[in-house]
Order: structure tokens, then C-alpha cells, then sequence
């Protein structure tokens, strides 16, 4: 599609009036029905306007003229797993795993490698391949060729050092000491857990990046321990193969 037809898509989808858009985003009416004829585009500022109210990238807005990949990872980007700035802007440079909340999550190339290669093992490489594929691609990639500016001095490992250290100092009773914490977006481990009274309840947000890691329990069986954390609370979980049957061990604010 072009961008006249997706603008005008979005548009009607989201139950817009010309008159209303044009209300939400600063122009006039007029600029609006141009744009929608083909006449003229948005210029950048209204583009990222349009971006924040549809939740779609400009580059979805344009058209998509480009073929959009993590800086960071190099995992195609589709507009539900872009990355967010700290205004909730998207940053079509990277996606919600490595970049969350303007923060970079990963100062480690072979951290990183390590966390992508069962992803690309599923997807038919050997663990061998799929390691000499990144180590030679992802030091290309905008991010890594620019870290010493991008990076934040170790600030977030700092953290994710710290946070571990609460987790651990929990002891809880059948979980092994956890070692690292994992970049995790939330709609993919947001669990349903069930309530006394029989009700169910999640506890994150399907868009939010969170810090967390799977475990298997030191008394054997089939269940796992699920750790999940951020700057305001520790959850801790235990559930089945595919994550059926969860059952919340703790939830604790920090």
C-alpha cells in the first residue's frame, strides 16, 4: 500500500472523522483530505504524531519502504515488537527485547549470542551455525559498531547486578541461585494465574520489557521456576511444560 491508502486505512479503522483526526493532531481538515488524495504527506513531526495515535511505525505509515531489522539483535521488525523511547515513542532502530524505556538492554555481545542461538535452533540451524552467523553479523549492526557512544557506562548491568542479588537473598526454597536476567516482553510470559475465590489475574503488561529467567527446580519434576522483575517488584513463579498450570510464589515490591 501507499501511504494515501494506509493513512486513510488507519483512519476509518480507528473510527475517525476527517474533522477528528485533524482535532488530534494539530492540522486542518483540508491538510488531512490532501494527504488521503495523494496530494501531499505528513511532514516528520506529524508523522510521529500519527505513529503515537495508530501505534504503528512511520516507516508503516509510509508505506513501508523499508525492510526495518534490530540494530541490535538483527531480528526483522514488525510494528508490534519495536522498541520504545521514553516518551513511548517507537525507535524503529531496535526491537522491545534489546530497547525498552529509552534503556539499552544488552552491553554483551556474547550474552546476547547466547540468548538469540535457541531462537534460531528452533528455526532449523545447528547451535554452531547459528553462533558463527551472529558473531560474524551482529558486530555490523549500528548498535555494536557504536557502543562506547550509545552504551550507558554499565549503568543497567549495575542494576540487573543488584537485582539479582535480591533475588537470590529471597532463598527461595527449591530455586537455585539465579546467575543472569534475560531481556522478556511481556504479552510472551504474562501469565493467568488463579485466585482462591477462582478468578483469574495477570500481573504485567503485554507491552512492557521486562527482566526475568526460567529455572528448574531443585526438587525435580517437571515444573520451572519463572523469575520476573523491574525497577518497582520481584514476581516469582512456578509452572508447567508451555507454561500451563502457574502458580504464583511471590510478589514483592521494591
Amino acid at each position: 500500500m501507499n501511504t494515501k491508502d494506509v493513512l486513510y486505512e488507519l483512519r476509518t479503522k480507528n473510527k475517525l472523522s476527517q474533522d477528528e483526526l485533524a482535532e488530534k493532531i494539530f492540522v486542518t481538515r483540508q491538510a488531512v483530505s490532501r494527504w488521503e488524495n495523494g496530494e501531499t504527506v505528513p511532514n516528520t513531526e506529524t508523522l510521529k504524531l500519527l505513529s503515537k495515535l495508530y501505534n504503528v511505525s512511520i516507516n508503516t505509515l509510509l508505506g513501508s519502504p523499508h525492510r526495518l531489522i534490530c540494530q541490535c539483535c538483527g531480528m526483522p521488525l514488525e510494528d508490534e515488537i519495536i522498541g520504545r523511547n521514553k516518551d513511548g515513542s517507537m525507535n524503529e532502530n531496535y526491537c522491545q527485547w534489546c530497547y525498552a524505556d529509552g534503556t539499552y538492554t544488552y552491553s554483551d555481545l556474547d550474552e546476547l549470542i547466547d540468548v538469540c542461538i535457541p531462537q534460531m535452533v528452533k528455526e532449523g540451524f545447528t547451535e554452531e551455525q547459528a553462533r558463527n552467523y551472529l558473531r560474524e553479523t551482529l558486530p555490523n549492526l549500528d548498535y555494536w559498531k557504536r557502543y562506547e557512544e550509545l552504551s550507558d557506562s554499565g549503568q543497567f548491568e549495575e542494576f540487573k547486578k543488584k537485582l539479582i542479588g535480591e533475588i537470590n537473598d529471597l532463598h527461595i526454597d527449591g530455586m537455585p541461585r539465579i546467575e543472569k536476567l534475560n531481556a522478556l516482553v511481556g504479552r510472551f510470559v504474562n501469565l493467568e494465574y488463579r485466585l482462591p475465590n477462582g478468578e483469574t489475574v495477570k500481573f504485567l503488561d503485554d507491552q512492557t520489557t521486562y527482566l526475568g529467567n526460567q529455572l528448574e527446580s531443585e526438587l525435580g519434576g517437571d515444573r520451572c521456576f519463572g523469575v520476573l522483575a523491574n525497577m518497582d517488584f520481584i514476581l516469582i513463579s512456578t509452572y508447567g511444560p508451555e507454561g500451563r498450570n502457574p502458580e504464583l510464589v511471590l510478589y514483592k515490591k521494591r
